[in-house]
């Protein structure tokens, strides 16, 4: 006989997301687009706070109804909690305080690993350099590993769409040639990059185009968030001795 505590009113939740309040499209690979993620997930949407209050603006007014998603993403059972945009690095450590389970909410948490495995500086594909600050970098434990950044604020339709929030509707076709340009932009620049973190959860679904381009290993929330999975949910393995 297998008895089960209960307690919760939907189970089998792998990966728990606070999510910005936004409405633009979220292709396959993104993290609001469970239908093409290998694990469960479950939402709760931080109303009020969009992608434009959190990279110009963001606040402590933020951090309480943050903890407070966070809190509520715990009681339901979720095993790791991760955010819907890479700049929550800021808040990195007082949401893993507040609750009792993992917490990795920006991909930059991975720049550290990618540096360890490359020992070259690692690439970094932002919304936005100018919003990306030394808050950001020490949240995700980040600080003193060389880094070379190239942000997306000069776009028109990125930039029109996700950082300004002028309209919903997006052309992809043209999101993806912007990210790729700054792919190569980035590496132009600093051609030593030995690898690159998507820090905006907006870039993963041009992850595989950008490594076709950019010759270089590729994070981003969804490799983090596979990872994450695999970690808390540990499977039996299956072979012969």
């Amino acid at each position: 006989m297998t008895i089960l505590p209960g307690g919760q009113n939907i189970c089998g939740i792998s990966i728990g997301v606070l999510s910005l309040e936004s409405y633009f499209p979220k292709p396959a690979g993104h993290i609001k687009n469970p239908s093409s993620l290998p694990f469960t997930t479950v939402y709760e949407i931080l109303h009020g706070i969009t992608v434009p209050e959190l990279l110009n603006n963001p606040s402590l007014d933020m951090l309480a109804p943050i903890l407070t998603a966070a809190k509520r993403l715990e009681a339901q059972g979720v095993r790791a909690i991760t955010g819907s945009c890479g700049f929550l690095a800021m808040f990195q450590r007082e949401i893993a305080e507040a609750v009792s389970i993992p917490v990795f909410v920006s991909s930059l948490i991975q720049v550290p690993l990618a540096y360890q495995m490359t020992r070259a500086t690692v690439g970094v594909l932002t919304a936005s350099a100018s919003s990306l600050t030394d808050k950001h970098i020490e949240g995700a434990g980040c600080t003193g590993i060389p880094i070379a950044v190239q942000g997306l604020e000069n776009t028109e339709e990125f930039a029109t769409v996700i950082l300004r929030n002028e309209r919903d509707s997006m052309d992809l076709s043209k999101v993806e040639a912007e990210v790729l340009r700054a792919g190569q932009a980035l590496i132009q620049n600093t051609p030593e990059i030995g690898a690159v973190v998507l820090e905006c959860t907006d870039l993963p679904p041009y992850a595989h185009r950008l490594q076709v381009e950019l010759k270089r290993p590729v994070f981003d929330l969804t490799t983090l968030a596979t990872m994450m999975h695999d970690v808390v949910i540990r499977q039996v393995y299956s072979g012969i001795q």
